[in-house]
């Protein structure tokens, strides 16, 4: 182009360079697709057993040497074919790039309807053949468990074992699905599953293998959208719940702009000065910013951001007096989890309902650094390209886009744009209305609950039938779904991402015929197993199967016939009331329309008194409707406010990007000292053997216990001898031993008096496991339990202390200081400080633990039990049924009374 002041041109060269990499391992994964497609006859020629058989044919030439790249194309091919004769699916050419995409430890985005649930078997095959485990992660389990059973079908025919993981199982049941080649699971579930199993105690406890191979379906809910908030198993804390009610009365009496501000870009709320004085006043204090009264400014603002942030039926709902928080993306209830720092329980004081105490958080890890834990990490979603600056920098994941399989017919209609809110969805209704007479399905989507109800209480009043889905109705999501697609059809639902299941057009011929056996009050178990690829079932099972088989032909024959009608009226029209914060969700909601070549189409509509609108720039846009005095009921399709919203979304998704990078960067300090103590506990837990460990402790701990008893600045002629002889009582050696001596105070020498009591006590220690060893126990199982317990018990407080530290650590800002630097810092302190207490707790317990006979229940019984010193320097009991009088003989033997013995 030769036009002067056109810049086209350099943008388009930019744009082609950047987008030469995608295409050149494109390319590359086209042709090792074509080397599998090139196989597809020599397999079908197969026999069913011979086709089996290939499994211990891989493994062999794997077991020899030759690598999962070096086997890819027979491993595929083996897959497709099965897949054919197995579920009557055969991998079209692109689902066999993605396969390679998800193997090569990428990203494949693979729009809606194009099979991404069959693509996974392709790289999960692929990669349990080492022996090692797959993890297949969905977002809900609903997904988990049918998937498991849809595709494990393949697995089973070709001889590996394929195992879910659900809520609601136990341990064992846990335990043997981990150990399957291939296991379905939800994200949530493998995280705290994870956390879970680096809090037993037992070896044989522990439910999942190393973490090897995962591949995540709607890879973006997950890593990106589900990133802020980590996942936290705690227990009951000692706070009291009652100051959240007092301060909740308190921000009640607040008045907006005077007393606080909010702050609706950041989504973050502050107290004024005028504020501040009103709450010396409420809580009667002298200064409320008196770093004493840090807590209660926390929960001020906590409650503030629970009642003016965080909106009923938006971010959450109130059932049966709980407070559930409403995934903002997928519009469902993430059951198990609550908001941290407290705000849960404002939340629950906003809301009237049952406060619960505060928990204490036993162990912790965002998304993010659990699932680069893993040796290889893909995904697969339809939305990944706008995030993968984001893929990158964190996951070190890059994305590429897998094109369709039939090419996309959809029109994509531009934004409406109404001046007010009641305006809009007057005309949704007409719309609606209108497009509903013609027998077109609709799926309307909208982002929050509360919108999803009124829109259906204007439906209701113009008497057109429709279904909502929410995060109050989620029960019925794949019923919903599934027949989204019939004529005449109306579905209101709560953003669409992470769905799983496909809007046919005409309806779904599978779920209509299961529906159907349900209704006859046929158990799902067996309606299950007769669709299965399971051959050895009973003759009820067979007869079922056929049953099944001839409902599913006569829906499968209304099905097409319906959607023939659906395709001449126009396809799915998507109807979006709102756009999201994330183009992503919105792409999510288009691409449920035209999946596989399908027609159809898409249209949203906006209002400036929208939430997005609003926030950014509404106000301006206000005033050019109200110059031209628009009406409500006059749309306006300008490219100008369109790309204002896309600004504005690009904007908050910048936002939530810096958010997630800040969450990583302080979690990054704790991951690595949680990588430390995990190990530690591994290591433990495998049975290794930590004598030698705990003899490395012994030196540091000697010149602890002398230091803690003289004071260098004096002549040890002035030291307290007895002071020094209780302290190495207390801490190191036996009752009555007198290491210490005014002889040696005049000998002194620092180095000498260190070895001469490190080889004390190397000696007495070593004296005391061949003591337990003559008794029968093993002492060194005894080490490696005192040593686990001192790590949970130390790592628990750590995590709090971190918690607090975190809280008031962005205060450093004001200092010129870089708040994540200060934590990383002041974090490593504290870590290396908890190091040296655990060291300490684990030597001092294990020099006093000792065997003692003592007398129980029958007088003449004896019975070996543990005992500990206490601090005083006298034997605590560890075991003891028989409850034992203040002036009562001291059961251990020493002639005292129990008060003044073992009850000190």
């Amino acid at each position: 182009c030769k036009a002067k002041g056109c810049n086209s041109c350099y943008v388009g060269l930019i744009r082609y360079i950047l987008e030469s990499e995608n295409r050149r391992n494109i390319k590359l994964i086209e042709s090792i697709a074509t080397k599998v497609d090139a196989l597809s006859e020599k397999y079908s020629a197969l026999t069913d057993e011979e086709l089996k058989g290939m499994t211990g044919v891989l493994k062999e030439r794997l077991n020899k040497g030759e690598t999962l790249d070096d086997i890819l194309c027979d491993a595929f091919a083996t897959v497709r074919e099965a897949s054919y004769r197995v579920l009557n699916m055969r991998h079209y050419f692109v689902q066999i790039m993605g396969g390679i995409c998800l193997h090569q430890g990428r990203i494949a985005e693979m729009k809606t309807g194009e099979g991404k649930t069959l693509v996974s078997t392709l790289p999960a095959y692929l990669n349990a053949l080492e022996g090692k485990g797959v993890h297949v992660v969905t977002v809900n389990d609903y997904l988990a468990k049918r998937d498991a059973e849809w595709m494990g079908k393949v697995y089973r025919f070709l001889g590996l074992s394929c195992g879910v993981v659900a809520p609601g199982m136990d341990d064992d049941e846990k335990r043997e699905a981990y150990a399957c080649d291939i296991t379905y699971c939800t994200n949530n579930e493998l995280g705290f599953d994870y956390l879970r199993d680096n809090l037993k105690v037992n070896i044989k406890s522990l439910m999942q293998r190393d973490l090897h191979f995962a591949i995540v379906d709607e890879v973006d809910s997950i890593l990106i959208d589900e990133a802020r908030t980590p996942l936290i198993i705690s227990g009951q804390g000692d706070k009291s719940s009652e100051l959240y009610s007092q301060v909740n009365r308190f921000v009640k009496t607040l008045i907006v702009d005077e007393d606080f501000t909010i702050d609706e870009k950041e989504k973050s709320v502050q107290i004024t000065e005028q504020g501040g004085a009103k709450a010396e006043r409420f809580f009667g204090l002298s200064n409320v910013a008196d770093i004493e009264n840090a807590d209660l400014n926390h929960h001020i603002q906590q409650a503030l951001k629970a009642n003016y942030i965080f909106k009923r039926d938006n971010d959450y709902v109130v059932q049966d007096g709980e407070i559930l928080i409403v995934d903002e993306f997928t519009g469902r209830i993430l059951n198990g989890r609550r908001y941290s720092d407290g705000l849960h329980q404002a939340i629950e004081a906003k809301e009237n309902v049952k406060v619960r105490n505060e928990n204490k958080t036993y162990a912790t890890i965002t998304f993010q650094n659990f699932f680069r834990l893993y040796k290889k990490l893909s995904g697969m979603t339809g939305t990944a390209k706008t995030e993968e600056e984001e893929f990158r920098s964190i996951y070190n994941l890059d994305v590429l886009e897998i094109r369709t399989n039939a090419p996309v017919i959809r029109k994509d209609y531009p934004d409406c744009v109404y001046s007010t809110e009641k305006g809009k969805m007057r005309n949704i209704v007409a719309e609606i209305e209108r497009v509903h007479e013609t027998g077109q399905p609709i799926l309307v989507g909208t982002i929050t609950v509360e919108k999803s109800e009124e829109l259906s209480k204007m439906l209701l009043a113009k008497k057109i039938k429709h279904e909502v889905l929410n995060a109050k109705n989620h029960a019925k999501e794949a019923e919903i779904i599934a027949q989204a697609g019939k004529l005449n059809a109306v579905t209101i639902a709560t953003n669409m991402a992470g769905r799983g299941t496909d809007i046919l057009l005409g309806g779904n011929p599978e779920y209509l015929a299961k529906q159907k056996l349900r209704n006859k009050g046929i158990e799902n178990e067996k309606i299950e197993l007769a669709t299965s690829f399971v051959q050895d079932v009973d003759d009820e099972i067979k007869a079922l199967r056929e049953e099944y088989n001839a409902i599913y032909k006569d829906f499968k024959a209304q099905t097409d016939e319906e959607k023939k009608k659906v395709q001449e009226v126009g396809g799915l029209y998507i109807l979006g009331t709102e756009r999201h914060e994330s183009r992503r969700i919105d792409n999510q909601l288009r691409g449920r329309s035209g999946r596989q070549g399908d027609p159809g189409c898409s249209r949203f509509f906006l209002s400036l008194e929208d939430d997005l609108v609003r926030r950014f720039g509404g106000d301006s846009l206000k005033r050019v409707y109200d110059f031209f005095k628009v009406d409500e009921d006059t749309p306006i399709e300008s490219k100008m406010i369109s790309k204002r919203i896309q600004a504005a979304q690009a904007t908050i998704e910048g936002m939530n990007f810096a958010t997630r990078k800040s969450v990583i960067k302080y979690d990054d300090v704790m991951n690595t000292q949680r990588e430390v103590i995990y190990k530690e506990r591994s290591s433990v837990l495998k049975g290794e053997n930590v004598h030698e460990q705990i003899l490395k402790y012994i030196p540091w701990y000697v010149q602890q216990t002398i230091d803690l008893s003289i004071d260098k600045d004096d002549s040890p002629t002035d030291w307290d001898i007895a002071k020094f002889n209780r302290n190495i009582e207390m801490r190191l050696l036996p009752l009555g031993t007198e290491f210490f001596t005014e002889e040696k105070a005049k000998k002194w020498d620092y180095e000498n008096t260190c070895e001469k009591l490190e080889k004390a006590v190397f000696d007495y220690y070593e004296n005391k496991v061949e003591e337990f060893k003559e008794k029968g126990i093993d002492f060194y199982e005894i080490e490696r339990m005192i040593l686990l317990k001192a790590v949970d018990g130390h790592w628990i407080d750590h995590i709090d202390e971190m918690d607090k530290l975190r809280r008031g650590i962005v205060l450093r800002a004001y200092a010129q200081m870089d708040p994540v630097v200060a934590y990383k810092q002041e974090g490593t302190e504290m870590f290396d400080d908890m190091i040296e207490r655990i060291q300490e707790n684990t030597i001092k317990l294990l020099l006093k633990i000792e065997v003692r006979n003592v007398e129980v229940v029958k007088p003449q019984q004896e019975k070996q039990n543990l005992v500990a010193n206490d601090s005083e320097g006298k034997g605590v009991q560890a075991k003891s049924k028989k409850k034992v009088g203040r002036n009562d003989p001291c059961p251990c033997g020493s002639g005292k009374k129990y008060k003044n013995c073992c009850g000190r």
